[in-house]
């Protein structure tokens, strides 16, 4: 009599909130951990760029074979997050929207007279950027946005999801060099909340892969700022006022924690959450710890 039981709990075991969200996000958070370590250590060696170039960026794309099937495993489907059609339209969109967003911030910047042009750098350092773009862009938004909110909104509903998958990506780069406070909530609201508000509206993960992508190189690789505190040399060579405010520039973390950055990325994000509601994609409240299987 015992034994239908025990298949069943086995059964309803992966479909519980709380083991997808470890079953899924911990091989991922390991896995974006050695892709990061293996880059670098890689890089240590000062072999090929170009060979570590297309090492590092092949680990990268395992990781989204992992995520698919980390889903296949837990949730009995292949991720159709993941769909290269029309995946790969959201992706283009995305890269053009985080480089218009983050040079509109550049734009404020100039206007407001805190910004100054000092030269041309060159390309060298546009394979270093682009690279380190790519496996941020790719890890995070896999953890964040494919696994945290996308099981936190099954749960709870879309608006508690992107709410506390903000504050948790937030938190999460509240140790980087020159974080404030300031910084762990900006990037909380402009990154956490738009990019969960870009994936809640189209279903793909592409699409904030590819604006997170694009922030982050044309923030370091084009402009030369620093991301999210790391120290970056872009194609130009222009400088912040160092007498302007810190709440302005971002300071030592970078425009990311700027209100212009803010206030940039915050209307973006309003314009998904509209976009989402419109198209009928945000959930209402709910409470579910068991979760649909496929």
């Amino acid at each position: 009599m015992s034994e239908p039981r025990k298949r069943s709990f086995l059964a309803t075991l992966p479909r519980l909130g709380v083991v997808r969200l470890i079953g899924l996000g911990f091989p991922l958070l390991l896995g974006l951990g050695f892709t990061l370590a293996f880059h670098f250590e890689f890089a240590a060696k000062r072999l090929s760029p170009a060979l570590d170039f297309a090492a590092t960026a092949g680990v990268t794309l395992g990781l989204a074979v992992l995520y698919a099937l980390l889903v296949r495993a837990f949730e009995g489907r292949w991720p159709k997050e993941l769909a290269l059609r029309p995946g790969a339209g959201w992706l283009a969109a995305g890269l053009v929207i985080g480089f218009l967003l983050f040079s509109a911030v550049y734009a404020v910047f100039a206007a407001m007279g805190v910004a100054s042009w000092q030269g041309f750098n060159g390309f060298g350092a546009v394979a270093p950027a682009l690279l380190l773009a790519i496996v941020a862009a790719v890890g995070e938004e896999l953890l964040f946005r494919g696994v945290l909110f996308r099981l936190l909104e099954e749960s709870f509903g879309t608006l508690v999801a992107l709410t506390l998958s903000a504050a948790i990506f937030g938190l999460m780069h509240a140790g980087n060099p020159g974080a404030t406070t300031m910084s762990t909530v900006a990037v909380a609201l402009e990154a956490g909340v738009m990019l969960a508000a870009a994936y809640a509206w189209t279903r793909s993960l592409w699409l904030p892969i590819g604006i997170h992508l694009a922030w982050n190189f044309t923030q370091g690789g084009i402009y030369g700022a620093a991301v999210s505190g790391g120290k970056s040399e872009g194609v130009f060579d222009i400088a912040l006022s160092p007498t302007a405010s810190e709440l302005i520039t971002g300071g030592a973390f970078g425009p990311e924690a700027s209100v212009v950055a803010l206030a940039i990325c915050l209307a973006a994000g309003l314009v998904f959450v509209v976009a989402a509601i419109r198209a009928g994609q945000w959930r209402k409240a709910t409470f579910r710890m068991v979760l649909a299987r496929g």
